[in-house]
């Protein structure tokens, strides 16, 4: 194709949506109006699908669930008044929090002011609110400067608290758990409590909860007489809860503009109900998602954003597309074992990592590109009449033209700029397409069988890690005859990894031996 019919081809197959300022250019995809047509039928479906999940439909059939995040920017579409109410209260109690912490009358136990927020989460509990911290925030921005506890490694919590350091008593902590009994962030939160109860501070004077209404997080809550309480309904899955509690309180709290991210995504939302495919950006991208893996997962989806504002959006997306679309059973019972691979990091970074790879390597991708109009900074000219900027830009298509030259395919998002409005309809933009993408694969895009097999795993472990230590003694025994005595003899790697792990810990005492069935273990 020459670059004449291209141009024609761009100028046919560009999607707009002006009200968000956001368009989606597909001319670099391998597709024709044949595709288009012969896939219309399977369109059709996921449109109607989608219709009436908005409309209160059970849409995550294995829970019994309704599946209403797209109720959380548009309250009066919900099924049920008490719901609109309840979503309408939540915003505005999140509000009505922010700005009573902003003006100090809610102040922590011996300063005037919060001047911290540590958001402790995991998940979609702490991947949107992160990604919308560092796209939106920044000095003469922040109100309360974020920071953020997503794991349950204690060097990774230390090196928090020590960033924290001498602001500890005046950081507002929000713990957000739907169940209130996540490892991770439990564990979390327990370090930290000890932390302010270590320098003598009261943590209920300091803490905020996102959680299930009578979780065990809200009991406690309740019980220790926190700051605030905000809801974390069953109805929204954690991926797509940005536009809940879970992003809104830590967003407001930080000093965002909440309500204009909401806006952009209301919008987008309209624009991807049309049952136009040629019009509804999500309906296409989940179509070039389709045609490019062949409706079975057969590329990754690269996500490069040229802004640095936009580093940690690949990385939420990764959880969006991968836990969503990544199942091993279709909604008929059938073993599909679908997904899409995502990665990413930014451009153009990255033309000096693995895009070589992706311009001569093996063509087992597609790519998503994200494209900035307004550069932001200052605009210096580093050389006659070219900025920073029109380097970055000039990287972008320059990329772009390099990987389709060579049949790589891809797709450009662009947006005016990276502010609220923008970045709550990208949110929205594919949480949509993420949600037709799996009714025309006729997967369960709401519920994460792995993630729960996963947990029930890490409990089984940690089961026997207490059952091994228990049984240590003052002599030596290897990992065998620990396993054996403890019941599990078909567990002694298991045994012999935790034991390893407390040893290097100072919990257990190991002598090693030629191989490690020979290692032993005793009490330390």
């Amino acid at each position: 194709m020459n670059a004449q019919e291209l141009w024609k081809r761009y100028q046919r197959t560009l999607c707009q949506v002006a009200s968000v300022g956001v368009s989606l250019d597909v001319s670099r995809m391998a597709f024709d109006d044949a595709d288009l047509e012969r896939m219309k039928p399977a369109l059709d479906r996921a449109f109607a699908a989608m219709d009436e999940l908005e409309k209160g439909a059970i849409a995550n059939p294995d829970e019994n669930r309704m599946v209403g995040h797209y109720w959380l920017r548009a309250p009066e579409l919900a099924p049920t008044s008490d719901l609109t109410d309840e979503i309408a209260r939540t915003l505005a109690a999140a509000v009505d929090f922010a700005a009573q912490v902003h003006s100090g009358a809610i102040k922590p136990q011996r300063k005037p002011r919060f001047t911290r927020m540590l958001s402790i989460g995991i998940g979609g509990s702490a991947l949107g609110p992160m990604f919308v911290a560092d796209a939106l925030g920044g000095p003469g921005i922040d109100k309360l400067q974020p920071h953020f506890i997503d794991n349950t490694d204690p060097d990774g919590i230390a090196r928090e608290v020590a960033r924290l350091g001498a602001n500890l008593d005046e950081t507002l902590v929000v713990v957000m758990s739907k169940s209130g009994g996540t490892p991770e962030t439990r564990n979390g939160m327990l370090v930290i409590a000890e932390a302010y109860r270590a320098a003598g501070l009261d943590f209920a004077k300091h803490a905020a909860a996102v959680t299930g209404d009578g979780s065990k997080l809200d009991q406690a809550a309740v019980k220790e007489g926190w700051l605030a309480r905000f809801p974390m309904w069953d109805w929204v899955g954690g991926r797509t809860s940005e536009t809940s509690a879970v992003g809104l309180v830590p967003g407001l709290l930080q000093g965002l503009d909440m309500t204009a991210l909401l806006e952009g995504a209301a919008d987008m939302d309209k624009a991807t109900r049309a049952h136009d495919a040629a019009k509804n950006p999500a309906a296409l991208l989940a179509l070039m998602w389709f045609l490019a893996t062949d409706g079975k997962g057969r590329k990754d989806m690269v996500v490069l954003p040229y802004k640095d504002r936009l580093l940690l959006f690949s990385r939420y997306l990764q959880q969006l597309v991968m836990e969503s679309l990544g199942k091993r059973l279709d909604l008929d019972g059938n073993r599909v074992d679908q997904g899409i691979s995502v990665y990413g990091n930014k451009g153009s970074t990255d033309q000096h990592a693995y895009v070589q790879q992706l311009r001569d390597g093996v063509n087992n991708f597609f790519l998503t590109f994200v494209r900035v109009l307004e550069d932001g900074g200052d605009g210096v000219e580093v050389e006659p009449g070219a900025t920073p900027g029109d380097y970055l830009h000039g990287f972008l298509l320059g990329t772009r033209e390099a990987l389709f030259a060579n049949d790589r395919q891809s797709v450009t998002i662009t947006v005016t700029r990276v502010d609220a409005r923008t970045v709550g309809a990208l949110i929205a933009l594919f949480e949509r397409a993420v949600g037709l993408y799996a009714s025309l694969v006729n997967v369960n895009a709401y519920h994460q069988p792995g993630v729960e097999a996963g947990k029930k795993a890490a409990a089984e472990v940690l089961a026997i890690q207490d059952k091994a230590a228990s049984a240590l003694s003052a002599t030596p025994h290897t990992a065998d005859q620990i396993a054996a005595a403890v019941g599990a003899p078909e567990a002694a790697e298991a045994v012999y990894l935790v034991l390893e792990h407390l040893a290097a810990n100072g919990r257990a005492r190991v002598t090693p031996g030629e191989h490690p069935g020979a290692t032993t273990f005793q009490a330390p």
